[in-house]
């Protein structure tokens, strides 16, 4: 845990096997409030464990409200609601798949902040879905994700941003089950307005449409040293790439550790595409491969570090509602920054310009064809421009 001078302590927690006991303690010691957002809410064992800490927390008297997302957590299935609703807990979904089938853009505007608040004094914020990092194994290591359990004045922040998100959705329900939730204006989070060391950043479709992408392109702005990227889905805009490049033209180390394993071949095959001109560029590039990736984190000269639920491609960076915390400490930097260098070293495979060279032609079609596929996607959308991918 790092503490601060403005009454700040952050705690970085790494996996599920970390998260998951601070989160159930928290949610154990809750006195009056509990508010958990996740995108996904799964019925395994790691679910049934935090519903049935939820239903007995709001069994004592706590108010438990819990937000999931239409198309994430379309597996919140009977079983999950059988122990929270019967407690008293309160659930609401955000964008219901009434129409799974029939393509809409607005569909495409999700819900994917990791986020809860207990009694307004703690929080969480991170990249990990309440679900069984193991997918069911015993063994082996977990799915390679961060959270940060926070307390001090910027919980405030996102408490004020769980319980705003709750009553859009409420109003929304009460007011036609199939109307899409309006945007709100709120106060702007964006990070240069407060001097503290902790922010917390949001991206909604209004305001916030590119707070949290231009967090990240200030830090590389005023990068000296190092900039170190560990991010799932790996898409970035022509914005960012190019200032990665403009970092290293000036004496910046950049490195990128990201997904290795093809959960999702479609974005596997669109990031690879890329990776020829970060080679040419000098950004280096490695592919994690000993579990599935699904960290959203980075280290600025170890002075600046973000950990959250957006990925930095044009889903998380332009449709989808997200959150990440920023953390402005040396010390904190450190302690992520050795998590990821022990990562990187355990089980990531550096990618060379040679390995590409050699790649067999089908596996270059597949990457230039998911990547065009995914460009004429993002234009179908009509909420980005040309150079967000």
């Amino acid at each position: 845990m790092t503490s601060f001078a403005d009454g700040h302590d952050v705690t970085l927690l790494e996996t599920g096997d970390e998260y998951f006991p601070a989160l159930l303690e928290a949610i154990g010691s809750a006195a009056s409030e509990i508010h958990l957002e996740t995108y996904i809410f799964a019925d395994d064992p790691t679910g049934q464990r935090v519903a049935q800490a939820l239903a007995a927390a709001a069994t004592r008297g706590v108010r438990v409200r819990v937000l999931v997302d239409g198309f994430g957590a379309a597996n919140l299935l009977p079983s999950i609601r059988a122990v929270l609703e019967p407690a008293g807990v309160q659930i609401l979904v955000y964008r219901p798949e009434y129409a799974r089938f029939r393509l809409r853009r607005h569909r495409l505007r999700r819900m994917h902040r990791k986020l809860a608040v207990i009694d307004g004094n703690v929080g969480f914020c991170g990249g990990i879905n309440v679900l069984d990092d193991r997918d069911g194994r015993s063994e082996g290591p977990p799915r390679f994700d961060y959270a940060v359990r926070v307390t001090g004045p910027v919980v405030a922040q996102m408490h004020h941003a769980v319980h705003r998100l709750w009553m859009l959705v409420r109003w929304t329900t009460f007011g036609g089950r199939k109307k899409a939730p309006v945007e709100v204006r709120s106060p702007s989070t964006r990070p240069e307005e407060s001097n503290g060391h902790i922010e917390f950043v949001t991206r909604d479709s209004l305001r916030n449409r590119r707070a949290i992408e231009e967090a990240y392109l200030r830090a590389f702005g005023r990068a000296r040293r190092e900039i170190f990227i560990a991010n799932a889905y790996f898409l970035p805009s022509r914005r960012f790439r190019e200032a990665l490049r403009d970092a290293v033209s000036r004496g910046v180390q950049v490195r990128l550790l990201l997904q290795g394993l093809p959960e999702y071949p479609f974005v596997l095959y669109a990031m690879r595409a890329f990776y020829q001109g970060f080679l040419d560029a000098g950004v280096e590039v490695h592919e994690y491969r000993a579990t599935f990736l699904h960290a959203k984190v980075a280290v600025v000269d170890e002075h600046w570090a973000t950990v959250g639920s957006s990925n930095l491609d044009p889903f998380s960076l332009m449709l989808s509602r997200e959150a990440n915390v920023i953390v402005r400490d040396a010390d904190f930097g450190r302690e992520l920054r050795r998590s990821l260098e022990r990562a990187l070293a355990a089980g990531a495979v550096a990618i060379q310009a040679g390995d590409l060279v050699h790649r067999p032609w089908l596996e270059q079609v597949k990457s230039w064809l998911a990547l065009q596929l995914g460009r004429l996607f993002i234009g179908f959308t009509g909420y980005a421009r040309r150079e967000d991918l």
